[in-house]
Protein backbone atom coordinates (compact mmCIF):
# COMPACT_ATOMS: atom_id res chain seq x y z
CA UNK A 1 0.00 0.00 0.00
CA UNK A 2 0.99 3.40 -1.08
CA UNK A 3 -0.19 6.69 -0.29
CA UNK A 4 0.27 10.52 0.53
CA UNK A 5 -1.46 9.92 3.47
CA UNK A 6 -1.14 9.41 7.49
CA UNK A 7 -1.97 5.44 7.64
CA UNK A 8 -3.61 5.45 11.36
CA UNK A 9 -6.00 8.33 10.13
CA UNK A 10 -7.08 6.85 6.95
CA UNK A 11 -9.94 4.51 6.96
CA UNK A 12 -9.82 3.35 3.57
CA UNK A 13 -6.04 2.12 3.78
CA UNK A 14 -6.48 0.94 7.24
CA UNK A 15 -9.50 -1.01 5.99
CA UNK A 16 -7.63 -2.64 2.99
CA UNK A 17 -4.24 -3.04 4.89
CA UNK A 18 -6.29 -4.97 8.07
CA UNK A 19 -8.64 -7.27 5.98
CA UNK A 20 -5.55 -8.31 3.86
CA UNK A 21 -3.57 -9.03 6.85
CA UNK A 22 -6.07 -10.78 8.41
CA UNK A 23 -6.51 -13.48 5.68
CA UNK A 24 -2.79 -14.27 6.28
CA UNK A 25 -1.26 -11.68 3.66
CA UNK A 26 2.12 -9.76 4.63
CA UNK A 27 0.89 -5.94 3.89
CA UNK A 28 3.69 -3.23 3.62
CA UNK A 29 2.37 0.29 4.14
CA UNK A 30 4.47 3.85 2.86
CA UNK A 31 2.70 6.78 4.59
CA UNK A 32 3.57 9.40 5.60
CA UNK A 33 4.73 10.67 9.18
CA UNK A 34 3.04 13.56 12.00
CA UNK A 35 5.52 16.05 12.97
CA UNK A 36 4.72 15.04 16.33
CA UNK A 37 7.17 12.13 17.62
CA UNK A 38 5.86 8.83 15.60
CA UNK A 39 8.44 5.97 14.91
CA UNK A 40 10.17 5.52 11.05
CA UNK A 41 8.82 1.92 11.30
CA UNK A 42 5.97 0.36 13.29
CA UNK A 43 3.81 -2.62 13.17
CA UNK A 44 0.16 -2.15 14.01
CA UNK A 45 -2.54 -4.89 13.92
CA UNK A 46 0.11 -7.18 11.53
CA UNK A 47 0.44 -4.59 9.54
CA UNK A 48 4.36 -3.10 8.50
CA UNK A 49 3.78 0.81 8.40
CA UNK A 50 6.96 2.87 6.55
CA UNK A 51 6.72 6.33 7.31
CA UNK A 52 9.09 8.42 5.33
CA UNK A 53 8.66 11.61 5.07
CA UNK A 54 6.97 13.83 7.61
CA UNK A 55 4.01 16.57 6.66
CA UNK A 56 2.41 19.15 8.23
CA UNK A 57 -1.06 19.79 6.47
CA UNK A 58 -0.33 23.50 6.09
CA UNK A 59 -0.21 23.94 2.14
CA UNK A 60 -1.37 26.99 0.77
CA UNK A 61 -0.10 27.35 -2.28
CA UNK A 62 -0.17 24.82 -5.44
CA UNK A 63 3.70 25.08 -5.65
CA UNK A 64 3.98 24.19 -1.77
CA UNK A 65 1.53 21.30 -2.03
CA UNK A 66 3.21 19.78 -5.25
CA UNK A 67 7.10 19.82 -3.88
CA UNK A 68 6.19 18.31 -1.16
CA UNK A 69 4.39 15.50 -3.12
CA UNK A 70 6.84 14.90 -5.66
CA UNK A 71 9.97 14.65 -2.62
CA UNK A 72 6.87 11.99 -1.34
CA UNK A 73 7.30 10.40 -4.56
CA UNK A 74 10.63 9.81 -5.47
CA UNK A 75 11.55 9.11 -1.82
CA UNK A 76 8.48 5.83 -2.47
CA UNK A 77 9.92 4.89 -5.32
CA UNK A 78 13.39 4.23 -4.61
CA UNK A 79 12.03 2.51 -1.30
CA UNK A 80 9.77 0.11 -3.69
CA UNK A 81 12.46 -0.15 -5.74
CA UNK A 82 14.76 -1.49 -2.70
CA UNK A 83 11.73 -3.23 -1.48
CA UNK A 84 11.07 -5.16 -4.38
CA UNK A 85 14.24 -6.72 -4.49
CA UNK A 86 14.23 -7.84 -1.24
CA UNK A 87 11.52 -9.54 -1.12
CA UNK A 88 9.21 -9.40 -4.68
CA UNK A 89 5.21 -8.15 -4.04
CA UNK A 90 2.11 -9.97 -5.33
CA UNK A 91 0.93 -6.82 -6.04
CA UNK A 92 1.04 -2.69 -5.31
CA UNK A 93 -1.77 -0.78 -4.26
CA UNK A 94 -1.75 2.64 -4.67
CA UNK A 95 -3.97 5.25 -3.49
CA UNK A 96 -4.22 9.00 -5.01
CA UNK A 97 -3.86 12.05 -4.22
CA UNK A 98 -1.93 12.71 -6.39
CA UNK A 99 -2.92 10.13 -9.23
CA UNK A 100 1.17 10.86 -10.36
CA UNK A 101 1.96 8.47 -6.95
CA UNK A 102 1.32 5.38 -9.08
CA UNK A 103 4.62 5.80 -10.91
CA UNK A 104 5.96 5.14 -7.88
CA UNK A 105 5.38 1.53 -8.48
CA UNK A 106 7.45 1.86 -12.20
CA UNK A 107 10.28 -0.92 -10.78
CA UNK A 108 7.51 -3.43 -9.32
CA UNK A 109 5.58 -2.87 -12.22
CA UNK A 110 8.02 -3.58 -14.66
CA UNK A 111 9.05 -6.79 -13.05
CA UNK A 112 5.00 -7.79 -13.88
CA UNK A 113 3.16 -7.30 -10.61
CA UNK A 114 0.08 -5.23 -10.76
CA UNK A 115 -0.67 -1.87 -9.84
CA UNK A 116 -4.33 -1.42 -8.75
CA UNK A 117 -5.01 2.81 -8.50
CA UNK A 118 -7.37 3.60 -5.84
CA UNK A 119 -9.16 7.02 -6.76
CA UNK A 120 -10.48 8.32 -3.27
CA UNK A 121 -10.70 11.87 -5.08
CA UNK A 122 -10.92 12.92 -8.58
CA UNK A 123 -7.81 15.08 -8.88
CA UNK A 124 -8.80 17.45 -11.34
CA UNK A 125 -11.93 18.64 -9.58
CA UNK A 126 -9.70 18.14 -6.15
CA UNK A 127 -7.38 20.54 -7.18
CA UNK A 128 -10.32 23.11 -8.94
CA UNK A 129 -11.81 23.50 -5.64
CA UNK A 130 -9.00 23.28 -3.26
CA UNK A 131 -6.58 26.08 -5.84
CA UNK A 132 -10.03 28.00 -7.02
CA UNK A 133 -8.67 26.17 -10.47
CA UNK A 134 -11.85 26.68 -13.56
CA UNK A 135 -12.34 23.60 -14.87
CA UNK A 136 -11.39 25.87 -18.62
CA UNK A 137 -8.03 26.53 -17.87
CA UNK A 138 -4.62 24.91 -18.51
CA UNK A 139 -3.88 23.25 -15.71
CA UNK A 140 -7.31 21.38 -15.28
CA UNK A 141 -6.94 20.10 -18.92
CA UNK A 142 -2.89 18.81 -17.62
CA UNK A 143 -4.44 17.30 -14.83
CA UNK A 144 -6.89 15.30 -16.33
CA UNK A 145 -3.91 14.63 -18.77
CA UNK A 146 -2.03 13.11 -16.00
CA UNK A 147 -5.49 11.36 -14.66
CA UNK A 148 -5.41 9.62 -18.00
CA UNK A 149 -1.88 8.44 -18.03
CA UNK A 150 -1.76 7.53 -14.80
CA UNK A 151 -4.92 5.37 -14.68
CA UNK A 152 -3.29 3.89 -18.27
CA UNK A 153 -0.43 2.74 -16.11
CA UNK A 154 -2.35 1.00 -13.27
CA UNK A 155 -3.07 -2.44 -13.55
CA UNK A 156 -6.82 -2.11 -12.69
CA UNK A 157 -8.80 1.47 -11.30
CA UNK A 158 -10.38 2.07 -8.38
CA UNK A 159 -12.86 4.61 -7.80
CA UNK A 160 -14.68 5.44 -4.59
CA UNK A 161 -17.86 6.38 -5.85
CA UNK A 162 -20.28 5.87 -8.85
CA UNK A 163 -20.58 9.31 -9.91
CA UNK A 164 -16.47 9.56 -10.38
CA UNK A 165 -16.72 5.81 -11.84
CA UNK A 166 -18.91 7.11 -14.87
CA UNK A 167 -16.69 10.52 -15.18
CA UNK A 168 -13.61 8.75 -14.98
CA UNK A 169 -14.18 6.22 -17.52
CA UNK A 170 -15.67 9.21 -19.61
CA UNK A 171 -12.52 10.91 -20.14
CA UNK A 172 -9.47 8.87 -18.99
CA UNK A 173 -10.17 4.78 -19.01
CA UNK A 174 -12.78 2.07 -20.04
CA UNK A 175 -15.20 0.55 -17.74
CA UNK A 176 -13.69 -2.93 -17.61
CA UNK A 177 -10.45 -1.66 -16.03
CA UNK A 178 -12.61 0.29 -13.43
CA UNK A 179 -14.29 -0.86 -10.40
CA UNK A 180 -16.29 0.85 -7.39
CA UNK A 181 -15.16 0.01 -4.10
CA UNK A 182 -17.35 2.86 -1.46
CA UNK A 183 -16.12 3.55 1.43
CA UNK A 184 -17.66 1.64 4.26
CA UNK A 185 -17.70 1.44 7.99
CA UNK A 186 -15.77 -1.37 9.65
CA UNK A 187 -18.06 -2.47 12.24
CA UNK A 188 -15.52 -3.99 14.12
CA UNK A 189 -14.53 -0.63 14.72
CA UNK A 190 -17.57 1.16 15.34
CA UNK A 191 -20.30 -1.32 17.05
CA UNK A 192 -17.71 -1.48 19.78
CA UNK A 193 -17.77 1.78 20.37
CA UNK A 194 -21.44 2.11 20.31
CA UNK A 195 -21.84 -0.68 22.85
CA UNK A 196 -19.14 1.04 25.08
CA UNK A 197 -19.61 4.93 24.78
CA UNK A 198 -22.73 6.72 26.33
CA UNK A 199 -24.04 10.43 25.52
CA UNK A 200 -23.38 11.52 29.37
CA UNK A 201 -23.04 14.89 30.67
CA UNK A 202 -24.66 18.36 30.13
CA UNK A 203 -23.23 19.08 26.77
CA UNK A 204 -25.50 18.41 23.78
CA UNK A 205 -22.42 17.90 21.58
CA UNK A 206 -22.70 18.39 17.88
CA UNK A 207 -19.50 17.14 16.37
CA UNK A 208 -17.60 16.98 12.84
CA UNK A 209 -14.42 14.99 11.87
CA UNK A 210 -12.47 15.34 8.63
CA UNK A 211 -10.75 17.62 6.74
CA UNK A 212 -10.87 21.36 6.99
CA UNK A 213 -11.02 22.50 3.12
CA UNK A 214 -13.53 25.22 1.73
CA UNK A 215 -15.36 22.35 -0.11
CA UNK A 216 -16.18 20.84 3.36
CA UNK A 217 -18.32 24.10 3.88
CA UNK A 218 -17.21 24.19 8.12
CA UNK A 219 -18.05 27.88 7.46
CA UNK A 220 -22.10 27.08 6.77
CA UNK A 221 -22.04 24.59 9.99
CA UNK A 222 -20.38 27.15 12.08
CA UNK A 223 -23.05 30.61 11.02
CA UNK A 224 -25.50 28.27 11.24
CA UNK A 225 -24.62 26.84 14.89
CA UNK A 226 -24.14 30.70 15.67
CA UNK A 227 -27.58 31.07 14.93
CA UNK A 228 -29.06 29.35 17.60
CA UNK A 229 -26.43 28.50 20.33
CA UNK A 230 -28.68 30.68 22.49
CA UNK A 231 -31.49 28.63 22.05
CA UNK A 232 -29.90 25.50 22.93
CA UNK A 233 -27.52 26.94 26.03
CA UNK A 234 -25.78 23.28 26.38
CA UNK A 235 -24.99 22.73 23.24
CA UNK A 236 -21.17 22.70 21.81
CA UNK A 237 -19.86 21.96 18.25
CA UNK A 238 -17.02 20.21 18.48
CA UNK A 239 -14.49 19.98 14.91
CA UNK A 240 -11.66 17.06 14.57
CA UNK A 241 -9.33 17.57 12.09
CA UNK A 242 -6.57 19.49 10.09
CA UNK A 243 -6.02 21.41 7.08
CA UNK A 244 -5.33 25.12 5.49
CA UNK A 245 -9.28 26.27 6.21
CA UNK A 246 -8.96 25.59 10.11
CA UNK A 247 -7.15 29.34 10.92
CA UNK A 248 -9.61 31.49 8.94
CA UNK A 249 -12.77 28.93 10.34
CA UNK A 250 -11.18 29.89 14.20
CA UNK A 251 -11.14 33.12 13.16
CA UNK A 252 -14.73 32.65 11.90
CA UNK A 253 -15.91 31.23 15.19
CA UNK A 254 -14.42 34.43 17.31
CA UNK A 255 -15.59 36.93 15.42
CA UNK A 256 -19.41 35.11 16.18
CA UNK A 257 -18.59 34.86 19.67
CA UNK A 258 -18.75 31.38 19.59
CA UNK A 259 -15.38 30.61 22.06
CA UNK A 260 -15.75 28.27 23.88
CA UNK A 261 -18.67 26.52 21.95
CA UNK A 262 -17.04 25.87 18.74
CA UNK A 263 -14.26 23.82 19.78
CA UNK A 264 -11.15 22.82 17.56
CA UNK A 265 -9.15 19.89 17.45
CA UNK A 266 -6.59 18.38 15.96
CA UNK A 267 -6.87 14.81 13.97
CA UNK A 268 -7.47 11.59 16.00
CA UNK A 269 -6.38 8.05 14.80
CA UNK A 270 -9.23 6.09 13.73
CA UNK A 271 -10.41 4.16 16.66
CA UNK A 272 -9.82 7.06 18.96
CA UNK A 273 -12.30 9.59 16.69
CA UNK A 274 -14.48 6.46 16.52
CA UNK A 275 -15.11 6.91 20.77
CA UNK A 276 -15.65 10.86 20.22
CA UNK A 277 -18.33 10.12 17.80
CA UNK A 278 -20.25 7.67 19.91
CA UNK A 279 -20.48 10.06 22.51
CA UNK A 280 -22.05 12.33 20.16
CA UNK A 281 -25.90 13.80 19.89
CA UNK A 282 -26.01 14.74 16.74
CA UNK A 283 -23.58 14.87 13.45
CA UNK A 284 -23.16 17.64 11.27
CA UNK A 285 -21.94 16.80 7.65
CA UNK A 286 -21.93 20.53 5.91
CA UNK A 287 -20.21 19.56 2.66
CA UNK A 288 -20.69 22.93 0.09
CA UNK A 289 -22.92 22.20 -2.60
CA UNK A 290 -22.08 24.84 -4.82
CA UNK A 291 -18.49 23.17 -4.99
CA UNK A 292 -17.98 21.29 -8.02
CA UNK A 293 -15.84 19.10 -6.16
CA UNK A 294 -18.04 19.15 -2.73
CA UNK A 295 -20.73 18.10 -4.53
CA UNK A 296 -19.68 15.25 -5.29
CA UNK A 297 -17.03 13.93 -2.55
CA UNK A 298 -18.66 11.19 -0.56
CA UNK A 299 -18.79 11.69 3.14
CA UNK A 300 -16.96 8.44 4.91
CA UNK A 301 -17.95 9.57 7.90
CA UNK A 302 -21.84 9.62 7.59
CA UNK A 303 -21.63 5.89 7.65
CA UNK A 304 -19.46 5.48 10.56
CA UNK A 305 -22.14 7.81 12.46
CA UNK A 306 -24.89 5.54 11.09
CA UNK A 307 -23.33 3.03 12.54
CA UNK A 308 -22.79 4.07 15.82
CA UNK A 309 -26.67 4.99 16.05
CA UNK A 310 -25.90 9.49 15.99
CA UNK A 311 -28.36 10.96 14.06
CA UNK A 312 -26.56 13.44 10.73
CA UNK A 313 -27.39 16.32 9.42
CA UNK A 314 -26.02 16.79 5.74
CA UNK A 315 -26.07 18.96 2.92
CA UNK A 316 -28.37 17.10 0.05
CA UNK A 317 -25.46 17.62 -2.00
CA UNK A 318 -25.44 15.48 -5.64
CA UNK A 319 -23.82 12.04 -4.32
CA UNK A 320 -25.06 12.42 -0.72
CA UNK A 321 -28.80 12.27 -2.25
CA UNK A 322 -27.50 9.56 -4.70
CA UNK A 323 -26.88 7.14 -1.82
CA UNK A 324 -29.12 7.88 1.12
CA UNK A 325 -32.45 9.43 0.75
CA UNK A 326 -34.50 11.84 3.60
CA UNK A 327 -35.80 8.62 5.84
CA UNK A 328 -32.32 8.25 7.19
CA UNK A 329 -30.72 12.10 6.74
CA UNK A 330 -32.22 14.95 7.61
CA UNK A 331 -31.29 17.19 4.97
CA UNK A 332 -30.84 21.00 4.42
CA UNK A 333 -29.93 22.68 0.98
CA UNK A 334 -28.51 25.12 -1.02
CA UNK A 335 -25.28 25.70 1.45
CA UNK A 336 -28.24 27.60 3.68
CA UNK A 337 -27.02 28.36 7.18
CA UNK A 338 -30.90 29.18 7.93
CA UNK A 339 -32.01 25.42 6.65
CA UNK A 340 -28.98 24.15 8.46
CA UNK A 341 -29.88 26.23 11.98
CA UNK A 342 -33.60 24.81 11.67
CA UNK A 343 -32.37 21.88 11.30
CA UNK A 344 -30.46 21.44 14.08
CA UNK A 345 -33.14 22.91 16.16
CA UNK A 346 -35.84 20.58 14.91
CA UNK A 347 -33.95 17.74 15.78
CA UNK A 348 -32.63 18.55 18.87
CA UNK A 349 -36.12 19.14 19.98
CA UNK A 350 -37.96 16.25 18.32
CA UNK A 351 -36.58 12.81 19.94
CA UNK A 352 -38.94 10.78 18.30
CA UNK A 353 -37.89 12.14 14.68
CA UNK A 354 -33.95 11.17 15.70
CA UNK A 355 -34.74 7.36 16.58
CA UNK A 356 -36.38 7.12 12.74
CA UNK A 357 -33.18 8.12 11.19
CA UNK A 358 -31.05 6.16 13.23
CA UNK A 359 -33.38 3.05 12.79
CA UNK A 360 -33.52 3.81 9.20
CA UNK A 361 -29.40 3.98 8.86
CA UNK A 362 -29.01 0.87 10.85
CA UNK A 363 -30.68 -1.24 8.94
CA UNK A 364 -28.74 0.72 6.07
CA UNK A 365 -25.93 0.00 7.45
CA UNK A 366 -26.09 -3.73 8.14
CA UNK A 367 -26.46 -3.83 4.10
CA UNK A 368 -23.62 -1.30 3.39
CA UNK A 369 -20.33 -2.15 5.70
CA UNK A 370 -16.66 -3.19 5.80
CA UNK A 371 -17.74 -6.85 6.38
CA UNK A 372 -20.20 -6.93 3.70
CA UNK A 373 -18.20 -6.19 1.08
CA UNK A 374 -14.90 -6.41 1.93
CA UNK A 375 -14.79 -9.99 -0.10
CA UNK A 376 -15.04 -7.19 -3.30
CA UNK A 377 -11.94 -5.74 -3.06
CA UNK A 378 -10.44 -9.13 -1.90
CA UNK A 379 -11.57 -10.82 -4.80
CA UNK A 380 -10.12 -7.86 -6.99
CA UNK A 381 -6.70 -8.81 -5.45
CA UNK A 382 -6.44 -12.62 -6.12
CA UNK A 383 -8.17 -11.92 -9.90
CA UNK A 384 -5.18 -9.41 -10.23
CA UNK A 385 -2.14 -12.00 -8.91
CA UNK A 386 -3.75 -15.18 -10.71
CA UNK A 387 -3.59 -13.19 -14.02
CA UNK A 388 -0.01 -12.06 -13.55
CA UNK A 389 0.97 -15.09 -12.26
CA UNK A 390 -0.72 -17.06 -15.55
CA UNK A 391 0.53 -14.04 -17.69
Amino acid sequence: MLGYAFYESDTRILQYATALRQRGDIVDVVALKRNDPQPDFEIINGVNVYRIQSRTVNEKGLFTYASRILRFLLRSTLFLRRKQRLHAYDVVHVHNVPDFLVFGAAFPKWQGVPVILDIHDLLPEFYASKFKISPTSLLFKVLTFVERCSAAFATHVIIANHLWHDRLVARSSRPEKCSVVRNHPDLAIFIEQAAEERRTGEAFRLTYPGSLNGHQGLDVAIRAFARIASEIPKAEFHIYGEGPAKPSLITLANELKMEGRVVFHDFLPSREIARIMAATHLAIEPKRATSAFGNEALSTKILEFMALGVPVIASKTRIHAYYYDDSIIQYYENDDETQLAEQILRLTHDPDLCRRLVSNAKQYVRENNWDARKHEYLGLVDSLVARSVRA
